[in-house]
């Protein structure tokens, strides 16, 4: 079978100890059996790893933070696609989705399609609304509370008992012990991601996580259910294992269908002793630790370009369990000349 060519962009090339999803997705797009990718980079910052993985990635451009606004995003992405000519676009962080839905209609109109959560979606499922989020689809969450000032943090014993875990709007997760920890871990997240601060109960257990895709319609495309192996400091995966967990794969189509998700997304549970799953958060978009899904059976990313080009998808109904991942760090030599051309020009 002849494959169809497209050009897809992607954001999230960061690839350290904190990883971004843009390199597993760029991976999975390569293993596809029904496309001919060329992969554009989106960077925010000269020194992510991705830019410089040739075999990967076609050609990279900066472009600028969600902070500039969308006009400026726009601005460069109507440049970047005069010459790339995007057919999709995958972003693949939480804090830029917000940017590339207020401007999917632009995108269309230029040719980009993507394959977004829709405004409701994105929102209703935020860390401040999650509790609320949990009562409406009958799924068990911690007790959760939004902070904005440092004020509050000595009134949360009423509520709380320690230790509980500190989480930023978009992302950060701390384990605090004590009010003055908290205080701790309350300033270093808002001054990279501003408030309110999120605190929710900690829940003892084992952690699990489901990668899914919707098409928003009701439909789950794609599951894969993971219990991490190792864990890093920052509370990120480093290995995994695909389990045959069936009570997280209802959850997760009941979720998909009883929402109508559209596009990929990431549930983070807690399982207790008492074998109870509590949902922590759901990340909007692919995680980082996709390729385990393709790995084991699913590429959920090919799936998803489908969905964003209006090709039929078939929907994944098994997977291989006992396929495991195991992140590794890889030194990448680089002329310092490239490093100065992406950062000086915006291009590689």
């Amino acid at each position: 079978m002849k494959k169809k060519k497209v050009n897809i962009a992607v954001t999230g090339l960061n690839a350290t100890d904190n990883p971004g999803p843009g390199v597993p997705v760029i991976r999975a797009l390569h293993d596809s059996e029904f496309f001919d990718v060329r992969i554009i980079g989106l960077s925010y910052e000269s020194l992510e790893p991705g830019i410089y993985m040739h075999d990967l990635v076609d050609k990279t451009y900066q472009i600028p933070y969600p902070s500039a606004g969308k006009e400026s995003l726009l601005q460069r992405l109507e440049y970047i696609n005069g010459i790339e000519k995007i057919d999709v676009l995958i972003p693949n962080f939480d804090a830029e989705l917000y940017s590339f839905m207020k401007l999917e209609n632009e995108l269309k109109y230029m040719g980009i399609h993507t394959f977004l959560p829709t405004f409701d979606q994105f929102e209703e499922r935020h860390k401040i609304n999650l509790s609320e989020f949990g009562k409406k689809y009958k799924i068990k969450v911690p007790f959760a509370k939004a902070i904005n000032s440092i004020h509050e943090i000595y009134s949360l014993t009423p509520e709380f008992t320690y230790p509980v875990v500190v989480k930023g709007k978009y992302y950060d997760a701390y384990i605090a012990y004590n009010p003055e920890q908290v205080l701790t871990h309350f300033n270093k997240i808002a001054s990279k991601w501003g408030t309110p601060i999120i605190i929710q109960q900690f829940i003892y257990g084992s952690e699990y996580n489901v990668i899914a895709l919707g098409d928003g319609k009701g439909n789950t495309i794609g599951a894969v259910p993971m219990r991490k192996q190792f864990i890093t400091d920052k509370g990120k995966a480093w290995a995994g294992i695909a389990i045959d967990e069936k009570e997280l794969l209802k959850m997760t189509t009941r979720l998909i269908k009883n929402t109508k998700w559209r596009g990929g997304m990431e549930l983070e549970l807690m399982k207790t002793q008492e074998n109870e799953y509590y949902l922590l958060e759901i990340n909007p978009r692919i995680p980082a630790w996709v390729y385990l899904a393709v790995g084991a059976g699913q590429n959920l990313p090919e799936a998803l370009v489908k969905l964003a080009l209006g090709i039929e998808v078939e929907p994944y109904t098994t997977f291989n369990v006992g396929k495991m991942f195991i992140r590794y760090s890889y030194d990448l030599i680089v002329d310092l000349s490239e490093f100065e051309q992406i950062s000086t020009y915006g291009e590689l």
